[in-house]
């Protein structure tokens, strides 16, 4: 293993041999396992990652018990259980750090990224040690958030993201209503059809094997001053304050200024480490101590994803 604190990384040296990715995955599962424990991730790089099959072949290896994904904010592929396409999110856009499903009742403790083709530039899945991200933000902001948790409000709408349909995967509202009252989600259907939901979650979690207090949300990700301003200012004008696709208060409903939500993501960027991809990489990440995004980029992406271990913080 290469000496990288965070995140750790493991040299394949598969390409010339005869096995796939799976096989060396698991004959190197140990290694793997121990390096995610140590760092909350771990790049494996040099495997022969040739299409697509092979990206979820390596990914299904490392997965351990994959987790079908609920609720989604952006439309995927869908493989095989657990296992997907990355997010249909517009190229020139980011996805600011955030942990998986940290929304949800259930989030995956797992994640692994397998790259079938990098891009030409940018589009970088960079992480971000949640642990120093808590240690760094403000005791106040701090507090506050931990006495009224977070809160998350959406508008499902033709404009932005996904349509319930999608989100919950299915048709049926009884289904989704069913789904809601187990999760601990407030739904409100609307006379055209539309689907408005409330949840509030915890926005520091403890984790489970290791004790880090770890700032576990989506607060500034999801945030109406996190988009760029001309979309802002879009939603607003078509859609009003009260019917945004998504936004997010103190679970108190306290709403946020922009000055909070800056500084949530500049403390964010302050711990974020970057690594280009190439292909035939293989991320796997604690999904409850390290945050991740994704960059702006140009050219033709394609990265396999796998969501794994579902844990009900």
């Amino acid at each position: 293993m290469t000496e990288h604190l965070f995140p750790a990384r493991l040299e394949a040296d598969a390409g010339n041999g005869p096995e796939g990715p799976s096989t060396w995955i698991a004959g190197h599962r140990a290694e793997i396992d121990a390096a995610v424990a140590a760092h909350g991730a771990v790049l494996v790089r040099g495997l022969p990652v040739d299409g697509r099959d092979a990206a979820i072949a390596a990914v299904r290896a490392v997965l351990g018990s994959p987790m079908s994904e609920r609720e989604a904010f952006a439309p995927r592929d869908h493989y095989e259980d657990g296992i997907y396409s990355s997010t249909h999110w517009p190229a020139d856009q980011p996805m600011c750090m955030h942990h998986e499903l940290s929304y949800a009742a259930e989030v995956p403790r797992l994640l692994a990224f397998a790259c079938v083709t990098p891009p030409a530039a940018g589009g970088v899945t960079a992480l971000a040690d949640s642990s120093a991200v808590l240690a760094d933000l403000p005791s106040g902001l701090i507090d506050r958030f931990e006495r009224h948790g977070w809160r998350l409000d959406r508008h499902y709408n033709p404009y932005v993201g996904t349509s319930w349909q999608e989100a919950f995967g299915t048709a049926d509202r009884t289904e989704v209503e069913r789904y809601c009252a187990a999760n601990g989600v407030q739904a409100r259907w609307h006379d055209d059809g539309a689907l408005t939901t409330r949840q509030t979650r915890p926005a520091v979690l403890t984790h489970p094997d290791t004790g880090e207090r770890c700032w576990f949300n989506q607060i500034a990700f999801l945030n109406e001053w996190t988009m760029a301003p001309e979309v802002r200012d879009y939603l607003l004008s078509e859609l009003g304050p009260e019917s945004l696709p998504f936004n997010t208060f103190s679970g108190d409903g306290a709403g946020l200024d922009r000055a909070t939500v800056d500084h949530i993501n500049e403390v964010y960027e302050k711990h974020t480490v970057r690594e280009p991809w190439q292909r035939g990489d293989l991320l796997v990440v604690d999904n409850l101590r390290v945050a991740h995004d994704r960059e702006p980029y140009k050219g033709e992406r394609e990265i396999v994803v796998g969501l794994g271990t579902p844990f009900r913080p």
